[in-house]
């Protein structure tokens, strides 16, 4: 029998010797010629032979025609583990242990118990009645409850091994496989027998019809190897779509469907003063701190700023404007000039908001992006330094949070979430602020999916936006949605050099299914 818990069809034998292909096809061949019947494994096993490499031949004589016939067959058995091998030659842990106590007087339980394996052998001793325990003294001693005993385990291992005892149901045999010390054994093989076109004299069939056998007519005379329909042709190498790009794609398509345009994000690298202060966050701000956010060295700062608008963001920041009083702190442009890794798509935002004000006359716009943004944060499960986020904004006439809050019941609604809740919120350049909750009905719990709110005067008029214009924005992120769609509970898991690249071919397609609206 095979040592590994369950073996295929192929099996496994020991190996000493590799015999040619076609050896060892003339060798079966009048083996079963002589015995009309073969086992592959018996066969296997006797001519210290791979299992493999008789099945793969005689599949090999399958393929040239009706000569032999195949039923598998299975075989089920116990056999010892490695570990019930050593008892075998050793002993077991309880019996070893039991012969390692002097009749006499006994032994102090430390000393016992560094014997190997004491553990487990003076737990089973104990239950088997043979030791006691004498706690009176200290250290306690351990003696001998009876004369003498016998290695139950050791004679079922043997008998086990020998094939005496073959029961796998047998109350003994289950409490050695609770011990791991035997296991069940699962040989698959097959039975081989003669078939109509049987010969010890085959030849090998053509594979291929060429243009000289139809010239010299030799096809007729030929062999052909046949055809099988049946067999599975070569999966094809073909490329896949990254679970967070598939998702990705899905919101895209919501915010294309509601008019949005997308904006250019293809900037990693982003200046302070579009990242912080155009947003209105003061230099002071804990996100402007080197443990939030990633600075560069190389180059590290920026100088090419529009003047004007630069001007007014100083003002506005260090003593108001635009009925505003600002933070009332001296604003310094070299801590604007600094580079950073972008820390939100809201930069983006600023200088498309900007690129608007600076036109003639204004127009209504609404802008959306998906792209990565990079903290300093700490690793874990949910966590990385770099995430994607989405981001939606509108920029209109006299829009209130009425109409931030409609248009967040619309989009949400697409994505599959009817049940919203609205908490208030700060951020430094939104006023009023909304985080936004929706209900999981498989979590069965409110989650927060965002954040919301609408941009600040103090953000907006040094840009150049007319007075009553307003913007209201949101975002989330994306591998959040990603992780619950794909049922993935680490985000390593998702991104990064551990992610199992097997995982983005075999994974299902998951889509944003809208909520049904009744009339």
């Amino acid at each position: 029998m095979s040592n590994s818990t369950e073996n295929s069809a192929s099996g496994t034998a020991s190996i000493t010797k590799e015999p040619t292909s076609s050896s060892l096809q003339n060798d079966l061949l009048l083996h079963l010629n002589t015995h009309n019947k073969l086992n592959t494994w018996s066969y296997a096993n006797e001519h210290n032979i791979d299992h493999q490499l008789v099945i793969g031949t005689f599949r090999s004589i399958q393929s040239m025609g009706d000569i032999v016939r195949m039923e598998q067959e299975t075989s089920r058995s116990i056999a010892p583990t490695d570990e019930g091998k050593i008892l075998i030659d050793n002993g077991s842990y309880e019996y070893n242990l039991f012969q390692a106590v002097p009749a006499d007087k006994g032994i102090e339980q430390p000393e016992l118990m560094k014997l190997p394996n004491a553990n487990i052998g003076f737990a089973k001793a104990m239950s088997n009645g043979w030791l006691e325990v004498d706690k009176s003294c200290k250290p306690a001693i351990v003696k001998r409850k009876v004369d003498n005993v016998h290695d139950e385990v050791k004679n079922l291992l043997m008998r086990i091994q020998s094939l005496q005892l073959s029961d796998p149901n047998a109350k003994e045999v289950v409490d050695l496989k609770k011990r791991k010390l035997v296991k069940d054994d699962v040989v698959n093989y097959f039975i081989v027998t003669k078939s109509a076109g049987f010969s010890t004299n085959i030849a090998k069939g053509e594979a291929e019809l060429t243009a000289d056998m139809l010239q010299t007519g030799s096809w007729k005379s030929l062999n052909f190897k046949q055809y099988n329909f049946n067999a599975k042709g070569m999966i094809p190498s073909y490329g896949c779509l990254h679970p967070l790009l598939k998702v990705r794609t899905e919101y895209r398509q919501i915010f294309l469907e509601m008019g949005f345009t997308e904006m250019p994000t293809n900037n990693y690298v982003e200046n302070s003063f579009w990242n912080f202060d155009a947003l209105f966050t003061p230099q002071k701000h804990p996100a402007r701190d080197a443990q939030d956010t990633f600075f560069l060295s190389d180059p590290a700062i920026t100088t090419k700023l529009p003047t004007d608008y630069l001007e007014k963001v100083k003002q506005v920041h260090s003593t108001g404007a635009f009925g505003s009083i600002g933070y009332q702190y001296d604003w310094q442009l070299e801590e604007a000039q600094k580079n950073v890794l972008r820390t939100h798509t809201t930069a983006v935002s600023t200088r498309m908001l900007y690129k608007l004000a600076q036109e003639k006359t204004f127009r209504p716009a609404k802008y959306f992006s998906i792209d990565k943004v990079f903290r300093n944060e700490n690793l874990d499960a949910t966590h990385l330094a770099e995430f994607h986020q989405i981001e939606g904004l509108i920029a209109d006439y006299n829009l209130t949070l009425g109409d931030l809050i409609g248009i967040l019941y619309e989009f949400f609604r697409k994505l599959g979430m009817t049940k919203l809740r609205f908490k208030p919120a700060y951020n430094p350049y939104t006023e009023p602020s909304m985080e936004i909750f929706s209900y999981h009905e498989g979590l069965k719990k409110w989650i927060e999916v965002g954040n919301s709110g609408m941009f600040r005067p103090e953000m907006l008029l040094p840009m150049g936006l007319p007075e009553n214009v307003s913007v209201i924005a949101w975002g989330l992120s994306l591998e959040r949605p990603t992780m619950i769609l794909y049922g993935i509970n680490n985000i390593r898991d998702l991104i990064g050099p551990k992610v199992d690249l097997e995982m983005c071919r075999e994974n299902p397609i998951c889509r944003v299914i809208p909520a049904k609206v009744e009339n």
